[in-house]
């Protein structure tokens, strides 16, 4: 029987194991989700509202129990992991507060007496996720998903299996409809035949490109509808009339939330000639005051890599850009003892075709490239197969009209990228297809159903 691991990053012991469900578990839980939605997809809008908002108040009456499992399993500093509850319950809370008005009917003029577009369920979606927000990703994907209509599984990744328990166990504490909302901890092997099984209508998928790849195939051949959220080599362009020391505090905060193990964080820095030697001093200042250590510890700001062959990769890519040129400012040191920790990094003179910028780095490692000027900048940004999100330090003015030309799903304009329940977040090229959060978000599993009613006019 295969068995689901959580290794804690902090010490590199085994936190937790979890048998993967067996092929009868697997299809016990898919007739409950379907049994579910046969009767969940009659429920009122303010029926629905009513279950989310109170697994949201469980999970802020709880967090003291629930963040300390991010901890335990993937390495989240605890202060960043009782955030990450409280925006859970916070993309739960909008979707009850605006699901209604997000997929309200739609009156369009025709030769029809009447004809509009309604927004109705599909059925069951699956949502398969990683291990680097367990929760927020959790309820990204399922808080629009239940509000149109339709009943969820998760499969979570398999890293993080005590968060993912404890997230059905939060719709189980409320009191939900058995089957709205279920964890499966399936093995990864099993993913393809839950994504081709008949009882599942669409898939969300959070991961990397290469197996956003063959999760869209698969479901692509069964012509099931997929959102795809993968990997980012997010650009963030410093101009010579940015506010320099916001620009440096927002980019060394950015590179490092999550221990830089984030896809819109910012990995290449691309600063404009004349003002890069302070930038990258600014920068160096802010990184070099982070406080690496045990994310248990409120004073911790960067903890662990989440598992070991990830951080080896990491420094795999740092070394050989090294090697390549670039010049290493600060860390860059494999450290020794207990746990997957990684020193914060900062490399300056990355040029193109170094790891550190082809590459996605998932890790506390923050890159500078230099440009001659803006439209070089913008050239370096866009050179890359990856289009997640981007950020852009310059006047309002410029900054706006260069987010037109920047190839990303989202760009902030003197800010830090972030995802926000209100506003939709996705990709285009290898970043992804479709959106997630906003009223985008709730739109990507619904059967936009055109009526015509006679008798015809005009």
């Amino acid at each position: 029987m295969t068995t689901l691991t959580a290794m804690n990053p902090t010490t590199g012991t085994v936190a937790r194991e979890v048998p993967a469900a067996t092929e009868e578990q697997i299809t016990a839980t898919l007739n409950r989700a379907r049994t579910a939605y046969e009767s969940w997809k009659d429920t009122s809008f303010a029926q629905r509202a009513e279950v989310l908002r109170a697994v949201a108040a469980h999970m802020r009456e709880n967090v003291e129990e629930l963040a300390p499992l991010m901890t335990e399993e993937m390495g989240k500093p605890i202060t960043e992991a009782r955030g990450e509850v409280a925006k859970a319950a916070w993309a739960a809370e909008h979707y009850a507060d605006h699901a209604a008005e997000y997929l309200a009917t739609e009156h369009l003029t025709s030769d029809a007496s009447s004809s509009y577009v309604q927004y109705l369920p599909l059925g069951t979606v699956l949502g398969v996720l990683p291990w680097n927000a367990p929760f927020w990703l959790a309820f990204r994907f399922a808080s629009p998903a239940l509000m149109a209509g339709n009943t969820a599984v998760m499969k979570h990744d398999p890293h993080v299996p005590g968060c993912a328990a404890a997230i059905e166990e939060a719709f189980r504490a409320v009191g939900a409809p058995e089957g709205v909302f279920q964890t499966l901890h399936a093995a990864t092997e099993d993913v393809e035949r839950v994504i081709r099984d008949p009882r599942i209508q669409a898939v969300s998928f959070t991961g990397s490109d290469r197996a956003g790849s063959l999760v869209a195939s698969i479901a692509a051949s069964e012509i099931k509808p997929a959102v795809l959220e993968l990997g980012g080599s997010d650009p963030s362009i410093v101009l010579a009339d940015a506010d320099l020391e916001k620009a440096a505090e927002v980019s060394a905060l950015s590179r490092i939330i999550n221990a830089g193990q984030s896809c819109i964080a910012a990995k290449r820095l691309i600063v404009e000639r004349s003002v890069h030697d302070r930038f990258v001093e600014l920068l160096a200042g802010h990184l070099d005051e982070l406080v690496v250590g045990d994310p248990r510890e409120e004073s911790t700001q960067v903890g662990p890599i989440a598992r070991e062959e990830l951080r080896k990769n990491l420094h795999r890519q740092v070394t050989s850009s090294v090697e390549a040129g670039a010049t290493l400012v600060l860390g860059g040191q494999m450290p020794t003892g207990e746990g997957y920790f990684y020193p914060v990094t900062l490399l300056t003179d990355v040029r193109a075709g170094m790891s550190a910028c082809t590459e996605e780095t998932f890790g506390p490692v923050a890159v500078v490239m230099v440009a001659d000027d803006a439209e070089q900048a913008l050239a370096i940004a866009n050179d890359t197969p990856y289009g997640l999100a981007a950020s852009v330090w310059t006047s309002t003015e410029r900054g706006e009209a260069m987010a037109r030309r920047i190839e990303a799903g989202q760009v902030a304009v003197n800010g830090i990228v972030k995802t926000d329940p209100r506003l939709p977040s996705g990709g285009i090229k290898r970043s992804g297809y479709g959106r997630e959060l906003g009223p985008h978000g709730i739109r990507e599993f619904v059967n936009a159903q055109q009526v015509w009613v006679g008798p015809a006019v005009g």
